[in-house]
Protein backbone atom coordinates (compact mmCIF):
# COMPACT_ATOMS: atom_id res chain seq x y z
CA UNK A 1 0.00 0.00 0.00
CA UNK A 2 0.96 3.35 -1.24
CA UNK A 3 2.59 6.23 1.88
CA UNK A 4 -0.27 7.81 3.13
CA UNK A 5 2.25 9.97 5.37
CA UNK A 6 0.41 13.02 3.87
CA UNK A 7 -3.16 12.31 4.09
CA UNK A 8 -5.51 12.52 7.18
CA UNK A 9 -5.62 9.26 8.73
CA UNK A 10 -9.16 7.51 9.28
CA UNK A 11 -10.37 4.67 11.30
CA UNK A 12 -13.66 2.89 11.15
CA UNK A 13 -15.04 -0.80 11.79
CA UNK A 14 -17.70 -3.40 11.51
CA UNK A 15 -18.62 -6.06 13.85
CA UNK A 16 -18.52 -9.78 12.50
CA UNK A 17 -22.05 -9.93 11.84
CA UNK A 18 -22.23 -11.70 8.84
CA UNK A 19 -22.68 -11.09 5.14
CA UNK A 20 -23.84 -7.34 4.70
CA UNK A 21 -27.11 -6.13 3.32
CA UNK A 22 -28.08 -2.48 1.78
CA UNK A 23 -28.38 -0.59 5.19
CA UNK A 24 -24.37 -1.46 5.91
CA UNK A 25 -23.83 -0.08 2.46
CA UNK A 26 -25.65 3.55 2.34
CA UNK A 27 -25.07 3.79 5.92
CA UNK A 28 -20.81 3.32 6.37
CA UNK A 29 -19.28 0.86 3.01
CA UNK A 30 -20.21 3.29 0.05
CA UNK A 31 -18.91 6.53 1.97
CA UNK A 32 -15.39 4.17 2.98
CA UNK A 33 -14.80 3.30 -0.86
CA UNK A 34 -15.17 6.81 -1.38
CA UNK A 35 -12.51 8.13 1.11
CA UNK A 36 -9.64 5.35 0.46
CA UNK A 37 -8.34 8.02 -2.15
CA UNK A 38 -8.44 10.89 0.16
CA UNK A 39 -7.39 9.62 3.28
CA UNK A 40 -5.00 6.51 4.97
CA UNK A 41 -8.21 4.77 5.43
CA UNK A 42 -7.60 1.75 8.44
CA UNK A 43 -11.02 -0.69 8.42
CA UNK A 44 -11.26 -3.13 10.65
CA UNK A 45 -13.59 -6.62 11.39
CA UNK A 46 -14.67 -5.61 14.88
CA UNK A 47 -14.86 -9.36 16.18
CA UNK A 48 -14.45 -8.56 19.62
CA UNK A 49 -16.75 -6.50 19.84
CA UNK A 50 -19.33 -8.99 18.28
CA UNK A 51 -18.76 -11.22 21.13
CA UNK A 52 -19.95 -8.37 23.98
CA UNK A 53 -23.36 -9.66 22.63
CA UNK A 54 -22.90 -12.88 21.30
CA UNK A 55 -20.20 -13.96 23.62
CA UNK A 56 -22.34 -17.39 24.50
CA UNK A 57 -21.59 -18.71 20.91
CA UNK A 58 -18.61 -18.37 18.96
CA UNK A 59 -18.87 -21.36 16.58
CA UNK A 60 -19.69 -18.67 13.53
CA UNK A 61 -17.31 -15.64 13.92
CA UNK A 62 -14.86 -16.85 11.81
CA UNK A 63 -17.25 -17.16 9.13
CA UNK A 64 -18.75 -13.84 10.44
CA UNK A 65 -15.66 -11.80 9.56
CA UNK A 66 -14.51 -13.81 6.15
CA UNK A 67 -18.28 -13.13 4.83
CA UNK A 68 -17.72 -9.32 5.84
CA UNK A 69 -14.73 -9.27 4.10
CA UNK A 70 -15.70 -10.92 1.55
CA UNK A 71 -18.54 -8.24 1.20
CA UNK A 72 -16.05 -5.35 1.60
CA UNK A 73 -14.12 -6.37 -1.39
CA UNK A 74 -16.70 -6.80 -3.60
CA UNK A 75 -18.20 -3.39 -2.42
CA UNK A 76 -14.77 -1.47 -3.76
CA UNK A 77 -12.14 -1.52 -0.77
CA UNK A 78 -8.90 -2.54 -2.35
CA UNK A 79 -5.32 -3.57 -0.28
CA UNK A 80 -3.66 -1.00 -2.54
CA UNK A 81 -5.76 1.67 -1.32
CA UNK A 82 -6.71 1.15 2.90
CA UNK A 83 -5.69 -0.94 5.30
CA UNK A 84 -7.68 -3.95 5.89
CA UNK A 85 -7.56 -6.02 9.33
CA UNK A 86 -9.27 -8.27 11.86
CA UNK A 87 -9.15 -6.63 15.44
CA UNK A 88 -8.24 -9.65 17.56
CA UNK A 89 -5.49 -10.42 15.31
CA UNK A 90 -4.10 -7.10 16.87
CA UNK A 91 -3.63 -7.39 20.42
CA UNK A 92 -2.52 -4.56 21.04
CA UNK A 93 -6.07 -3.39 21.03
CA UNK A 94 -6.66 -5.55 24.16
CA UNK A 95 -3.24 -3.76 25.85
CA UNK A 96 -4.63 -0.42 25.06
CA UNK A 97 -8.10 -1.08 26.37
CA UNK A 98 -6.94 -2.48 29.56
CA UNK A 99 -4.44 0.43 30.25
CA UNK A 100 -7.75 2.76 29.30
CA UNK A 101 -9.98 0.71 31.70
CA UNK A 102 -7.84 1.96 34.33
CA UNK A 103 -8.19 5.70 34.07
CA UNK A 104 -11.84 5.32 32.57
CA UNK A 105 -14.88 6.82 35.16
CA UNK A 106 -18.02 4.03 35.28
CA UNK A 107 -20.31 6.99 35.20
CA UNK A 108 -19.16 8.01 31.81
CA UNK A 109 -19.77 5.20 30.47
CA UNK A 110 -23.00 4.68 32.31
CA UNK A 111 -24.06 7.49 30.15
CA UNK A 112 -23.15 6.32 26.85
CA UNK A 113 -26.67 6.12 25.53
CA UNK A 114 -26.63 3.12 23.30
CA UNK A 115 -25.73 1.26 26.96
CA UNK A 116 -28.88 1.78 28.38
CA UNK A 117 -30.99 1.80 25.36
CA UNK A 118 -29.48 -1.94 23.93
CA UNK A 119 -30.12 -3.03 27.79
CA UNK A 120 -33.51 -1.71 27.46
CA UNK A 121 -34.02 -3.56 23.93
CA UNK A 122 -32.07 -6.56 24.08
CA UNK A 123 -34.50 -8.74 26.37
CA UNK A 124 -32.59 -12.75 25.20
CA UNK A 125 -29.36 -12.26 26.13
CA UNK A 126 -27.66 -11.28 29.52
CA UNK A 127 -25.86 -8.01 29.05
CA UNK A 128 -24.81 -7.49 32.28
CA UNK A 129 -21.45 -8.05 31.88
CA UNK A 130 -17.81 -6.02 32.02
CA UNK A 131 -17.17 -6.43 28.57
CA UNK A 132 -20.47 -4.76 27.44
CA UNK A 133 -20.48 -1.66 29.51
CA UNK A 134 -16.91 -1.14 28.84
CA UNK A 135 -17.09 -2.05 25.01
CA UNK A 136 -17.02 1.93 24.42
CA UNK A 137 -13.39 1.81 26.47
CA UNK A 138 -12.54 -1.06 23.87
CA UNK A 139 -13.96 1.33 21.19
CA UNK A 140 -11.98 4.27 22.09
CA UNK A 141 -8.50 2.10 22.26
CA UNK A 142 -9.43 0.85 18.58
CA UNK A 143 -9.04 4.72 17.06
CA UNK A 144 -6.70 6.14 19.34
CA UNK A 145 -4.20 3.01 18.79
CA UNK A 146 -3.96 4.87 14.97
CA UNK A 147 -4.06 8.52 16.25
CA UNK A 148 -7.20 8.54 14.16
CA UNK A 149 -7.90 12.54 12.62
CA UNK A 150 -11.75 11.48 12.18
CA UNK A 151 -13.91 8.46 12.79
CA UNK A 152 -16.85 8.02 9.95
CA UNK A 153 -19.91 7.75 11.87
CA UNK A 154 -23.56 8.83 12.14
CA UNK A 155 -25.16 11.25 14.18
CA UNK A 156 -25.98 8.75 16.36
CA UNK A 157 -22.39 7.35 17.22
CA UNK A 158 -21.17 11.24 17.93
CA UNK A 159 -21.26 10.73 21.42
CA UNK A 160 -19.04 7.87 21.02
CA UNK A 161 -16.67 10.04 19.42
CA UNK A 162 -16.67 12.35 22.23
CA UNK A 163 -16.15 9.80 24.84
CA UNK A 164 -12.62 8.72 22.71
CA UNK A 165 -12.28 12.35 22.79
CA UNK A 166 -12.49 12.36 26.99
CA UNK A 167 -10.47 9.41 27.48
CA UNK A 168 -7.38 10.90 24.73
CA UNK A 169 -7.84 13.94 27.33
CA UNK A 170 -7.67 11.83 30.49
CA UNK A 171 -4.76 10.34 29.20
CA UNK A 172 -3.09 13.22 28.22
CA UNK A 173 -3.50 14.88 31.50
CA UNK A 174 -2.14 12.11 33.77
CA UNK A 175 1.08 11.12 31.44
CA UNK A 176 1.68 13.43 28.64
CA UNK A 177 3.26 15.71 30.72
CA UNK A 178 6.19 16.40 28.10
CA UNK A 179 3.65 15.95 25.24
CA UNK A 180 0.71 14.83 24.42
CA UNK A 181 0.70 11.09 23.44
CA UNK A 182 -2.90 11.24 21.66
CA UNK A 183 -4.70 13.96 19.38
CA UNK A 184 -8.39 14.29 19.79
CA UNK A 185 -10.27 12.51 16.83
CA UNK A 186 -12.92 14.39 14.94
CA UNK A 187 -16.66 12.39 14.36
CA UNK A 188 -16.68 12.60 10.11
CA UNK A 189 -20.21 12.81 10.24
CA UNK A 190 -21.26 10.46 7.16
CA UNK A 191 -24.48 11.26 4.78
CA UNK A 192 -27.44 8.77 5.77
CA UNK A 193 -29.52 8.32 3.45
CA UNK A 194 -33.25 6.93 4.77
CA UNK A 195 -32.94 3.30 3.66
CA UNK A 196 -36.07 1.15 4.31
CA UNK A 197 -36.29 -2.53 4.78
CA UNK A 198 -38.96 -4.76 3.15
CA UNK A 199 -41.42 -3.85 5.91
CA UNK A 200 -41.07 -0.02 5.80
CA UNK A 201 -39.15 -0.27 9.40
CA UNK A 202 -34.85 0.29 9.36
CA UNK A 203 -33.21 -2.59 7.54
CA UNK A 204 -32.40 -4.62 10.11
CA UNK A 205 -31.11 -8.32 10.65
CA UNK A 206 -32.82 -8.55 13.65
CA UNK A 207 -36.10 -7.49 11.13
CA UNK A 208 -35.74 -9.81 8.90
CA UNK A 209 -36.69 -7.00 6.28
CA UNK A 210 -33.20 -7.45 4.67
CA UNK A 211 -31.83 -6.85 0.88
CA UNK A 212 -28.23 -8.34 1.51
CA UNK A 213 -25.53 -7.44 -0.99
CA UNK A 214 -25.36 -11.18 -2.31
CA UNK A 215 -29.27 -11.68 -3.08
CA UNK A 216 -29.47 -12.57 -6.56
CA UNK A 217 -31.53 -11.20 -8.33
CA UNK A 218 -34.81 -13.54 -8.74
CA UNK A 219 -34.30 -12.47 -5.09
CA UNK A 220 -34.06 -8.93 -5.17
CA UNK A 221 -36.90 -8.95 -7.44
CA UNK A 222 -38.83 -10.99 -4.87
CA UNK A 223 -38.24 -9.17 -2.14
CA UNK A 224 -39.27 -6.06 -3.82
CA UNK A 225 -42.77 -7.33 -4.87
CA UNK A 226 -43.68 -7.76 -1.26
CA UNK A 227 -42.42 -4.71 -0.16
CA UNK A 228 -45.07 -2.28 1.84
CA UNK A 229 -45.90 0.90 -0.17
CA UNK A 230 -47.76 4.16 -0.12
CA UNK A 231 -50.94 2.64 2.32
CA UNK A 232 -52.91 5.51 0.44
CA UNK A 233 -52.86 3.48 -2.63
CA UNK A 234 -55.13 0.48 -1.95
CA UNK A 235 -56.49 0.37 -5.25
CA UNK A 236 -54.33 0.74 -8.64
CA UNK A 237 -56.45 4.14 -9.52
CA UNK A 238 -55.64 5.47 -6.33
CA UNK A 239 -53.22 8.16 -6.27
CA UNK A 240 -50.25 7.84 -4.22
CA UNK A 241 -46.84 10.01 -2.72
CA UNK A 242 -43.28 8.86 -3.19
CA UNK A 243 -42.20 10.90 -0.51
CA UNK A 244 -43.79 8.33 1.86
CA UNK A 245 -43.32 5.56 0.16
CA UNK A 246 -40.50 2.93 1.17
CA UNK A 247 -40.02 1.73 -2.64
CA UNK A 248 -39.97 5.95 -3.05
CA UNK A 249 -37.27 6.00 -1.15
CA UNK A 250 -35.74 2.99 -2.79
CA UNK A 251 -35.69 5.10 -5.99
CA UNK A 252 -33.94 8.47 -4.31
CA UNK A 253 -31.06 6.55 -3.60
CA UNK A 254 -30.65 4.23 -6.10
CA UNK A 255 -32.52 5.42 -9.37
CA UNK A 256 -31.08 7.84 -12.42
CA UNK A 257 -32.68 10.64 -12.65
CA UNK A 258 -35.51 9.78 -15.18
CA UNK A 259 -36.75 7.21 -13.31
CA UNK A 260 -37.37 9.25 -10.71
CA UNK A 261 -39.16 11.70 -12.78
CA UNK A 262 -41.28 8.75 -14.07
CA UNK A 263 -42.11 7.16 -10.64
CA UNK A 264 -42.75 11.24 -9.28
CA UNK A 265 -44.81 11.42 -12.34
CA UNK A 266 -46.70 8.04 -12.92
CA UNK A 267 -47.45 7.81 -8.69
CA UNK A 268 -48.70 10.92 -7.98
CA UNK A 269 -51.26 10.53 -11.17
CA UNK A 270 -51.68 6.69 -10.73
CA UNK A 271 -50.05 6.76 -14.24
CA UNK A 272 -48.41 3.60 -13.11
CA UNK A 273 -49.13 0.87 -10.57
CA UNK A 274 -47.18 -0.34 -7.78
CA UNK A 275 -45.92 -3.14 -9.28
CA UNK A 276 -44.30 -1.59 -12.36
CA UNK A 277 -42.74 0.86 -9.53
CA UNK A 278 -41.09 -2.06 -7.88
CA UNK A 279 -39.38 -3.45 -10.86
CA UNK A 280 -37.52 -0.16 -11.76
CA UNK A 281 -36.61 -0.17 -7.76
CA UNK A 282 -35.43 -3.58 -8.78
CA UNK A 283 -34.06 -3.01 -11.88
CA UNK A 284 -31.65 -0.33 -9.85
CA UNK A 285 -30.21 -2.39 -7.12
CA UNK A 286 -29.81 -5.37 -9.88
CA UNK A 287 -27.43 -2.56 -11.30
CA UNK A 288 -25.89 -1.74 -8.04
CA UNK A 289 -25.70 -5.41 -6.73
CA UNK A 290 -24.34 -6.99 -9.65
CA UNK A 291 -20.58 -5.95 -10.18
CA UNK A 292 -20.13 -6.39 -6.32
CA UNK A 293 -21.33 -9.90 -6.85
CA UNK A 294 -19.19 -10.35 -9.59
CA UNK A 295 -16.26 -8.89 -7.80
CA UNK A 296 -16.88 -10.89 -4.69
CA UNK A 297 -17.24 -14.15 -6.56
CA UNK A 298 -13.24 -13.87 -7.39
CA UNK A 299 -12.34 -14.11 -3.62
CA UNK A 300 -15.62 -16.74 -3.30
CA UNK A 301 -14.18 -19.22 -5.29
CA UNK A 302 -10.52 -18.99 -3.61
CA UNK A 303 -10.73 -17.49 0.06
CA UNK A 304 -7.54 -17.47 0.55
CA UNK A 305 -6.77 -14.55 -1.13
CA UNK A 306 -9.28 -12.61 1.34
CA UNK A 307 -7.23 -14.06 4.05
CA UNK A 308 -3.58 -13.15 3.21
CA UNK A 309 -4.77 -9.59 2.28
CA UNK A 310 -6.22 -9.68 5.81
CA UNK A 311 -2.94 -11.05 7.39
CA UNK A 312 -0.91 -8.35 5.20
CA UNK A 313 -3.11 -5.47 6.90
CA UNK A 314 -2.91 -7.43 10.10
CA UNK A 315 0.98 -6.71 9.89
CA UNK A 316 0.72 -3.16 9.04
CA UNK A 317 -1.48 -2.96 11.82
CA UNK A 318 0.88 -4.50 13.71
CA UNK A 319 3.36 -2.01 12.85
CA UNK A 320 1.45 1.48 13.56
CA UNK A 321 0.11 0.05 16.67
CA UNK A 322 3.20 -1.27 18.02
CA UNK A 323 4.60 2.45 17.41
CA UNK A 324 1.74 3.54 19.47
CA UNK A 325 2.15 1.44 22.30
CA UNK A 326 5.60 1.76 22.79
CA UNK A 327 4.92 6.26 22.90
CA UNK A 328 2.09 4.62 25.92
CA UNK A 329 4.12 2.73 28.10
CA UNK A 330 7.09 5.09 27.87
CA UNK A 331 5.01 7.96 28.96
CA UNK A 332 3.31 5.54 31.77
CA UNK A 333 7.05 4.72 33.11
CA UNK A 334 6.41 1.20 32.45
CA UNK A 335 8.41 1.16 29.51
CA UNK A 336 11.41 -2.07 29.11
CA UNK A 337 13.80 0.14 28.05
CA UNK A 338 16.29 0.77 30.63
CA UNK A 339 16.49 3.92 32.06
CA UNK A 340 19.14 5.23 34.30
CA UNK A 341 18.39 6.98 37.72
CA UNK A 342 18.27 10.11 38.09
CA UNK A 343 21.13 12.07 40.84
CA UNK A 344 19.86 15.35 42.33
CA UNK A 345 22.98 17.75 42.00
Amino acid sequence: MASGSNRKRVLSGMRSTGRLHLGNFVGALDNWVRMQDEYECFFFIADWHALTTDYADTSRIKQNSLDVMLDWLGAGLEPERCTMFIQSHVPAHAELHLLFSMITPLGWLERVPTYKEQRDNIKDKDLGTYGFLGYPVLQSADILIYKADFVPVGEDQVPHVELTREIARRFNLFYGKRKPVFPEPQPLLTPAAKLPGTDGRKMSKSYGNTIMLTDPEPVVRQKLKTMVTDPARIRRSDKGNPDVCPVGDLHKIFSDQATLAKVDEGCRSAGIGCIECKGWAADALVNVLAPMQQRRKKYEDNPRLAWDILEAGCGRATKVSGATMNEVRASMGISLEYEAPRRDV
